[in-house]
């Protein structure tokens, strides 16, 4: 797949404020701080498509990205992409935190257009127990998602085979069906032919479902 444009459309405050439900989306969620702009940015391969930034909780609102790429030969497709706000630490209130959540958590059920979520996970770390929880709770809702492991270029390879070995060892303790996962590196590119090709396989099913 190859990416004509990206550019981004509009922040919303909430679901009911999205863009019209017409084309397939792929959301990208995560903890603060993990990486997700950076993600971002190499997958649409734009330097500041999204916007980095060294604190976290940046990303306040649902940030939708209107993506043209050529899916298969000579043939386009238009698709979002949307960068939702971190879940966990932020310096913010505990009314804006328990907004965010709201909103996450309502976009991410009640969006009818959403085709996968991403959900980042910082492959330096052990398991954490809000990563763990909220992959559950997708579970529960039936959300279709893939862990995706960021940062792998700030640890041996050593470390993150073994620290996304603990996670997918925990989840295994609940799933049946284990979620597909990802490790990647913004910095080096390492992941992006994997998303890319996911992402292509999902429009490629869905393509009959929107419009172009």
């Amino acid at each position: 797949m190859n990416i004509i444009s990206a550019q981004y459309i509009i922040s919303s405050p909430s679901v009911d404020k999205c863009p019209p439900a017409d084309k397939a989306e792929f959301a990208f969620i995560g903890r603060s701080n993990v990486g997700k702009s950076s993600l971002i940015n190499m997958v649409t391969d734009r330097t500041k498509l999204a916007k980095t930034s060294a604190s976290p909780g940046k990303t306040q609102m649902i940030n939708h990205f209107l993506i043209n790429s050529i899916v298969t030969k000579n043939v386009s497709q238009k698709w979002y992409l949307v960068d939702l706000p971190g879940y966990g630490y932020a310096k913010v209130a505990q009314r804006q935190r328990k907004r965010w959540t709201k909103m996450i958590e309502e976009y991410i059920r009640l969006r009818k257009n959403l085709i996968n979520l991403f959900v980042l996970i910082d492959v330096r770390h052990k398991p954490q127990a809000i990563d763990l929880e909220f992959v559950n709770q997708l579970g529960e809702w039936q959300i279709p998602f893939t862990v995706v492991f960021t940062k792998a270029d700030k640890t041996t390879q050593r470390e993150a085979a073994s620290c996304v070995k603990a996670f997918m060892d925990k989840l295994d303790e609940q799933w049946e069906e284990m979620p597909s996962y990802f490790i990647t590196s913004a910095i080096k590119g390492r992941g992006r032919k994997e998303l890319i090709g996911l992402i292509e396989s999902l429009l490629q099913q869905t393509s009959t479902m929107f419009s172009k």
